[in-house]
Formats: C-alpha cells, sequence, structure tokens
C-alpha cells in the first residue's frame, strides 16, 4: 500500500482499505500539515448550507447548537485528532533519541571505566591492539614459538617488527579488547592506553552535550504533545456538552428534516464519544498485538487466542430505525438493541460463531470494531467471521440473515476491490466491514467503522449508495 491517505472523522478521504486475516488496516503515513484545497473547502460550504437548509424554522438558540456540534465534529475535532497525533509522534521520536543517545554516553563511560581500570594493572604506555595480534599470530602458527617462523614469515628480526607488519595487513581489527574503539575506529589507527582514554573521554564530553540536549528537545515536544491533547480533550467536552443540550432540546423539532439532521449530527459526536473512550481503556491496557495481522486459524483446536483488548463503553441507545427506510427484507423484523446476550454462542435460533469473544481480533481493525459494536447492541456476532468481506458468507454458513437492505446494527460488507462513494476504494484482497448505526431518509446510511488508517477508533461516514453492500443481520 503506497498511495497516501489522508484520514478525516466524516469525511474519509481514503485511498485504500482492507481487514487481513479477520484485521481492518489502513495504511496511512504519519499525520503531515495539510492545506484545505479548493474542493475540500467547498465541498464544506455546501455541507454547511445543505444543515441550514434542513435547520429551516428552527429556532435559532437549537439551530446554532445544531450547527455548532457539526463544525466541531466535521472540522475542529478532526484537525485537533491529528494535531495531537503529529505531536505525539514527534514526542516520542524525541525521547527515542534522547535514549539512545544517554546508551551511548553509559556505553562511553563503562568503556572508559574498563580502561581505566587495565591502566591500573599493566600501565598507560600499553597497546592492547599490538599485543592482541602477536596473541593471533602466535596462534595462527599452531603453538610454534614466535622466534622459530619471524624471519621465515616476514623476514622480521624483532617481535615489535613482526607485529608492526602485521598490523598492516589488517590483523588489528581481530584485537581482543576492542583497541580500536570509537575514538581508534575514527582515526583508523592503534593507540596506546593513554591515548585511547584521552579519545574516549573526549567522546564522553560530545555526548553528554548532546544528551542534554535532545533531553530538553524531548521535554519540550512532550510539553507541546500535552498541550495538544489538552485543547483536544477540551473540544470533545465541548461537544459533549452540546451534544446533551442538543438532546434534551429535540422535542422542539417539528419537521423531519431537522429532525434527521440532528439525529446525525448528534450520533456523529457520539461515535467520537466512544473513540474517546476506547482510548482511555486502551491506555490503561495496551493491547499486546495491537495493529498486528492475524491469520484466521483453520481450525479452533489449537489456536491459543490473544487476549481481549478493553471492549468499549456501552453506549447510549441507538437511533429508532426509520421504518421506511430499514425494513422491508422478509424476517427482518428485529429491534435494536437486540436480546443476545454478549458472547452468545447461540441466539436468534443458530450458532453465532462466538467462541472466544472479541479475542481473535487485533486492536483498532475494522472486525474488531464490527465485533464490540455488535455486540454493544446485543446482536449476535461471530469470533471468527474472517476478513471484512468474508462476513456475509461466514454468517449464511451460520445461519444469519444476509440480504442487501440496510437496517440499523447490520454489519455492512464492503467486497474486495469494491468502489465506495467514488472516494476510495475497498483492498482488493481483504475488503472492509463497518456497523450501520442510521439509515437516513434519502437511503443513505451513516456508518461505524475501525481500521488504522482512520484518525479515530471509531470513525464515521455516510454512504449513499447503501443497495450496492450486503447486509449481516441476526
Amino acid at each position: 500500500m503506497t498511495r497516501q491517505v489522508r484520514p478525516i472523522v466524516g469525511l474519509m478521504l481514503a485511498s485504500a482499505m482492507f481487514c487481513a486475516g479477520g484485521v481492518a488496516v489502513v495504511a496511512a503515513p504519519a499525520p503531515q500539515a495539510h492545506a484545505v484545497s479548493m474542493s475540500e473547502y467547498q465541498a464544506k460550504v455546501s455541507n454547511h448550507a445543505k444543515l441550514k437548509s434542513q435547520l429551516v424554522g428552527v429556532s435559532s438558540d437549537l439551530a446554532d447548537t445544531i450547527l455548532q456540534l457539526a463544525d466541531l465534529n466535521d472540522n475542529q475535532i478532526p484537525a485537533a485528532v491529528e494535531a495531537a497525533e503529529s505531536a505525539q509522534q514527534a514526542a516520542e521520536q524525541a525521547q527515542s533519541l534522547a535514549e539512545a543517545t544517554t546508551q551511548r554516553l553509559q556505553a562511553a563511560q563503562q568503556d572508559k571505566a574498563n580502561l581505566e581500570e587495565q591502566i591500573k594493572q599493566t600501565g598507560s604506555d600499553y597497546d592492547d591492539a599490538k599485543a592482541a595480534v602477536a596473541q593471533l599470530a602466535r596462534e595462527s602458527f599452531h603453538g610454534s614459538s614466535t622466534s622459530d617462523v619471524l624471519d621465515f614469515v616476514t623476514d622480521s628480526t624483532t617481535a615489535d617488527d613482526f607485529v608492526n607488519k602485521m598490523q598492516s595487513q589488517a590483523a588489528v581489527t581481530r584485537s581482543e579488547s576492542n583497541a580500536a574503539t570509537d575514538a581508534a575506529n575514527e582515526l583508523n589507527t592503534s593507540m596506546n592506553r593513554k591515548d585511547r582514554l584521552g579519545a574516549i573521554e573526549q567522546k564522553i564530553t560530545q555526548l553528554k552535550e548532546q544528551a542534554d540536549q535532545q533531553a530538553a528537545s524531548a521535554q519540550q515536544a512532550a510539553s507541546e504533545a500535552s498541550a495538544k491533547q489538552t485543547a483536544l480533550q477540551k473540544l470533545r467536552d465541548e461537544g459533549t456538552a452540546k451534544r446533551e443540550k442538543l438532546e434534551s432540546q429535540k422535542s422542539q423539532l417539528t419537521t423531519q428534516s431537522a429532525k434527521e439532521a440532528a439525529d446525525i449530527v448528534a450520533m456523529k459526536s457520539q461515535i467520537d464519544s466512544w473513540n474517546n473512550q476506547y482510548n482511555n481503556s486502551n491506555n490503561a491496557a495496551v493491547n499486546p498485538n495491537n495493529n498486528q495481522q492475524q491469520s484466521r486459524p483453520n481450525n479452533n483446536t489449537n489456536y491459543n487466542p490473544a487476549p481481549a483488548p478493553a471492549p468499549a463503553p456501552a453506549p447510549a441507545p441507538a437511533p429508532t430505525p426509520n421504518n421506511n427506510n430499514s425494513g422491508g427484507a422478509s424476517g427482518m423484523n428485529y429491534a435494536v438493541p437486540g436480546n443476545c446476550p454478549a458472547g452468545s454462542g447461540y441466539c436468534y435460533g443458530h450458532n453465532t460463531g462466538n467462541t472466544v469473544g472479541g479475542a481473535a481480533y487485533p486492536s483498532r481493525q475494522c472486525t474488531l470494531w464490527a465485533y464490540l459494536r455488535r455486540s454493544q447492541l446485543s446482536l449476535p456476532v461471530g469470533s471468527y467471521m474472517g476478513n471484512g468481506a468474508d462476513w456475509a458468507n461466514t454468517a449464511r454458513g451460520l445461519g444469519y440473515l444476509v440480504n442487501n437492505t440496510p437496517h440499523v446494527g447490520a454489519a455492512m460488507v464492503f467486497a474486495r476491490g469494491q468502489s465506495v462513494g467514488g472516494h476510495w476504494t475497498a483492498d482488493w484482497q481483504y475488503g472492509h466491514v463497518a456497523v450501520v448505526e442510521r439509515v437516513n431518509a434519502d437511503g443513505s446510511v451513516l456508518i461505524s467503522e475501525g481500521g488504522t488508517g482512520f484518525a479515530t477508533f471509531p470513525a464515521w461516514e455516510t454512504i449513499s449508495n447503501a443497495g450496492a453492500y450486503q447486509y449481516v443481520h441476526y
């Protein structure tokens, strides 16, 4: 996956997505500063105008609340998430660099201590490199006396002459006591202990200066990351307050378009709230298999699953499905939330496939979110549904109702290579899976979804051609 992805909550501009081995992954580069293009600006203006048109006749105070919450969802919070993640990455890189330099400093200090101990034993003028080469030379002649072979090998008349000639043939690189050391390697020569000690001390001085500078930089980067995270949390708190205010005033809405607009804005805010809660729970208990691909086993007999990730907090009650758009298929009369206890192995008259809970799905993947969200809604869901594109066939085999009609709570299955809304394509090998949060009056669906390329887990978007996908129901 080499194509650039700029994940945005609510307006996902991903170029490709895949769910590998039951794992949803979206390739994404490190967040970068991004200037808003003219087309993106026009899209935002258009969305804002559409929302305002839906709120005609609504009191100015309530309309302002809805518009402000929409701006938080679509613009302010996504931008703050990107800024916070970028700052966090910078802080981690600075800290890593500082730690590496500190380790080099400690190694140099240990080299100095070792060399000082050798100087105490043998003196400062002793040259370990020459001594080591001489020993190697003696060993290379199988124990023969050096004096017996000096003339034969090099025409040398003294041991020093012999050693110098051996060194000239690069034997010094085999020295037994790191005679080269960092400083000697740089000089590409042999030095006596006194000279090497001075070189090491000079290196220690340089490393100390670097370590101090990098530690200060790491501290500054960590402070900036903390400030970005605080700013993000402030926006999210503002969003929560506005969502609660909106919920308390919904009864004032009299038109269907205004009610739908309010429901969509509130649901988007709720999805971001789940993401925040999920991150908080995962920070407290890190999943050791985070972002690792995990193949689905041929059977469950010898499979030792990874620890289950911390479950997302229970959400607010799901919105009531629109009867004109959520039903219509034979037998599709289930309510949301359903009546399957979490982890059920058998529900709605069939095997759910739930054997190890969500443990088979690594953190932040699309399949994990689909499992968590279906469990939250008390709807059946299995532990080994496969790659995102496999969910429909796996579900049919287990007895689930699967069709092309969306319903709140249904798992929405994206086929391999399927174009989605004209702005991204499901991976040709793995596909994707999401969960329907709302069926809108125009037939589009609001979905929540996981994937490492999204700025948040879960993320959300609205899909217009809802009839083009398969849906796993109950």
